[in-house]
């Protein structure tokens, strides 16, 4: 499987810097967001290595880690696995491409997907699905984020800085039928209004599966 676009990973490459530095706290505004991380890490518990798929400049992971999980975060671009590094020494951090994981089955207890599936076409969503399934052991469990809606925003500059990348807003009912469809058990969707000035006027949305320990 291919990489993501290069707008996209390269785009993310350009503004790394500055979206550390506006993004890094961010989870001290969604007390929602850390109530579900706080569900996911009891869930998961010691069980084994949770994944931050898409894991920006760390502070998902950061906040997993606090919890007492061992993490390990992911994103496509080698810029903003720098900056989780240089923000989070003590926290593991590599390049991967969410549709293709260099992971063994079954290697994980646990899966975050903070606002990551938001960069792949409808299409690819299903393979992305698929890859996080094979990566969980059974009765893993999964925690996704994603913006809410039909449409597809993109941006050709960010805070100055050129860009081509592509934002895809995901209906709930879709993407909980496709985890199902993959062999997730959905446990828990949620959705919220954007809080008000730390976010994009968006929809959120939340979905929280476990790999199902049935056969078949």
């Amino acid at each position: 499987m291919a990489p993501p676009a290069d707008g996209t990973r390269d785009s993310y490459d350009r503004v790394a810097a500055e979206y550390a530095a506006r993004f890094t706290d961010e989870l001290d505004h969604k007390p929602l967001d850390r109530a579900l991380l706080r569900c996911f890490a009891e869930e998961v518990g010691g069980a084994g290595v949770a994944a931050d798929i898409g894991c920006g400049p760390g502070q998902t992971s950061r906040y997993l880690t606090g919890l007492g999980l061992d993490v390990l975060g992911i994103d496509v671009s080698p810029g903003m696995v720098d900056q989780a590094r240089r923000l989070n020494p003590a926290i593991r951090f590599q390049t991967g491409d969410m549709r293709a994981l260099d992971v063994d089955h079954g290697a994980w207890a646990g899966i975050v997907a903070f606002y990551s599936i938001i960069h792949l076409p409808a299409g690819e969503v299903p393979c992305a699905l698929g890859e996080f399934h094979r990566a969980l052991r059974p009765g893993g469990r999964l925690l996704l984020a994603y913006h809410v809606g039909e449409e597809v925003r993109h941006l050709d500059e960010w805070w100055g800085t050129a860009v081509d990348v592509d934002f895809h807003f995901f209906a709930t009912e879709t993407l909980e039928g496709q985890l199902r469809e993959t062999g997730f058990e959905v446990t828990a969707r949620l959705e919220r209004e954007p809080y008000r000035p730390h976010e994009v006027e968006t929809r959120r949305g939340y979905l929280m599966a476990r790999k199902s320990t049935r056969p078949g």
